[in-house]
């Protein structure tokens, strides 16, 4: 004969209504097992009720309610469960100690299936909790509470802008995008500069601010001698004027800076020899920018055959002549 699988009863908590219930059906005499048959529960959780919930050795549904919520709110403390097994709190102290961090620790247990195993998010909270916060020293972020979420702006969106898989394929195509100062600086200025792929040619303008008003007088000066087609640029809100830009301008889905490498090395190539990151660009002249890019400029490139940026320029008619190079003394 096949054994019936016992129905497990159901389970919730009592609350402030059914406390009020249970004090009233007592004092009007009805017993235990009357009583846990109208709140549908079980006898044993009505005899609990009254054994835990007494005030002056009578049930009191107040002081009921207010001693279940506190001892609702102390059965879990933060950082519990690897408090309450010490060969999990071992093993994640002393991977920690090995410089691996918790999302690490929390993958390697679950691939080895181990069957006491804590997550990221708990890891993350026992650290943060007076038991594990002697050991957040050994984070990468060396941090010894969570970081407070603000909440950003609302983006302002670039008006008609026109999506790079619609730029032409043919063309003499250029890329720009922004440098700027470290933010403790508290600076507006910036640097501009523009990079032409099929030459590595870099032209560039230092920006008193990255108003709109401004990126469309310094773009338009920077382009006025080169022969390009278009202009590619990021999502920046300093573009917002772009139709007023003496050239088309197409733009980069968000968050993509792949999208034009090329102007992202020609900023790398300026951090790493002129400009390092962390410089307050207040300090860096119009003429020093200059310079810079005219050194630049004038390197000699694996990926040209050994010829400069401005050689391989006026061959291809970029530029009429090549600019001569200014060295300060």
């Amino acid at each position: 004969m096949k054994k019936t699988r016992k129905q497990r009863r159901s389970f919730r908590h009592l609350n402030q209504f059914d406390r009020d219930r249970i004090e009233a059906l007592l004092k009007a005499g009805h017993k235990q097992k009357e009583i846990a048959e109208i709140l549908k529960v079980a006898p044993s959780c009505i005899s609990r009720e009254r054994k835990r919930k007494r005030k002056n050795g009578h049930y009191c549904a107040r002081t009921a309610e207010i001693k279940a919520n506190v001892k609702r709110g102390n059965s879990k403390y933060q950082g519990m469960k690897i408090e309450n097994h010490p060969q999990l709190k071992k093993r994640i102290i002393r991977e920690l100690m090995e410089k691996r961090s918790p999302d690490e620790i929390a993958g390697k247990m679950e691939k080895d299936k181990l069957k006491v195993r804590a997550s990221t998010k708990a890891i993350y909270r026992w650290l943060y909790s007076v038991w594990g916060q002697r050991y957040c020293r050994y984070l990468c972020t060396k941090k010894y509470r969570k970081k407070k979420q603000t909440k950003k702006p609302k983006r302002e969106m670039i008006p008609n802008r026109i999506s790079l898989v619609k730029r032409p394929k043919q063309g003499e195509h250029a890329e720009g995008d922004l440098f700027v100062s470290p933010k403790k600086t508290r600076t507006t200025r910036s640097g501009a500069l523009i990079v032409i792929p099929s030459s590595q040619l870099l032209i560039g303008r230092m920006l008193e601010n990255r108003k709109p008003s401004t990126m469309v007088k310094k773009v338009n000066g920077m382009i006025a001698k080169i022969s390009i087609t278009d202009l590619t640029w990021d999502n920046g809100i300093e573009n917002k004027n772009h139709q007023e830009f003496s050239l088309p301008s197409f733009f980069c889905d968000p968050h993509s800076p792949w999208q034009k490498p090329h102007v992202e090395n020609g900023i790398g190539l300026l951090r790493r020899w002129f400009i390092p990151k962390g410089t307050n660009l207040d300090k860096i002249s119009e003429k020093q920018y200059q310079e810079y890019l005219h050194i630049l400029n004038h390197k000699h490139r694996k990926s040209l055959g050994y010829k400069s940026a401005y050689e391989v320029s006026l061959e291809r008619g970029i530029i009429q002549k090549i600019p001569e190079l200014k060295v300060r003394n």
